[in-house]
C-alpha cells in the first residue's frame, strides 16, 4: 500500500508506477449477484451448461463486473491520507481485451498520469491495468478518474 501525506506528495508521484493488488478470485457467485443487480442474464455470464459449448468453454464475467471491481482492487493499492474523500469522476478511456472467465484471479497495477487541481481539491487521472492470472493480455485496461477532495 502506497500512503501519500498529502497532494504535493501524490503530485510527485506522476508517472510512475504505484503499486500492484493482491489477486481477487471472481466466482460464479460473484457474477451471478452482478447478473441480479444489473439485470444482465445473458448466458455467456449465467448458464454454466450452454456456456461450456460455447465460445470461452465456461461462463465469463461481464466486462463492467471487472471494471467495478477496480475500486476495490485499486484501494489496495494506494490512500492519499488528506483527503476527506476519494470519488470517482469517470473514465476517460476503458478496453475489455481479455475475458475473465468464472474462476478466474486477477489484480490491478496503477500508473498516475496526472494531478491537477480542482475546486476542493484535485483530481488525479491513472491507468489502471487488471491482468488475469495465466493470460498474456490484461482483461481490462482502463483510464480512471478519481477526485480527492480536501
Amino acid at each position: 500500500m502506497t500512503e501519500f501525506a498529502d497532494f504535493d506528495a501524490l503530485r510527485a508521484a506522476v508517472g510512475t508506477e504505484v503499486g500492484v493488488s493482491e489477486w481477487l478470485t471472481v466466482d460464479q457467485r460473484r457474477i451471478d449477484l452482478f447478473a441480479e443487480a444489473t439485470g444482465d442474464h445473458q448466458w455467456i455470464h449465467v448458464d454454466a451448461d450452454r456456456a461450456a459449448a460455447g465460445p470461452y468453454g465456461g461462463t465469463i464475467a461481464h466486462g463492467f463486473l471487472t471494471l467495478s471491481l477496480i475500486v476495490p482492487l485499486t484501494q489496495q493499492i494506494m490512500t492519499v491520507r488528506c483527503a476527506s474523500a476519494g470519488i470517482n469522476y469517470g473514465l476517460n478511456k476503458v478496453r475489455f481485451i481479455t475475458p475473465v472467465p468464472a474462476g478466474g484471479a486477477i489484480r490491478a497495477r496503477l500508473t498516475l498520469n496526472s494531478v491537477t487541481d480542482v475546486p476542493g481539491g484535485v483530481q488525479a487521472e491513472r491507468t489502471v491495468t487488471v491482468e488475469l492470472d495465466g493470460a498474456d493480455r490484461p482483461a481490462c485496461v482502463a483510464e480512471s478518474i478519481t477526485r480527492y477532495l480536501m
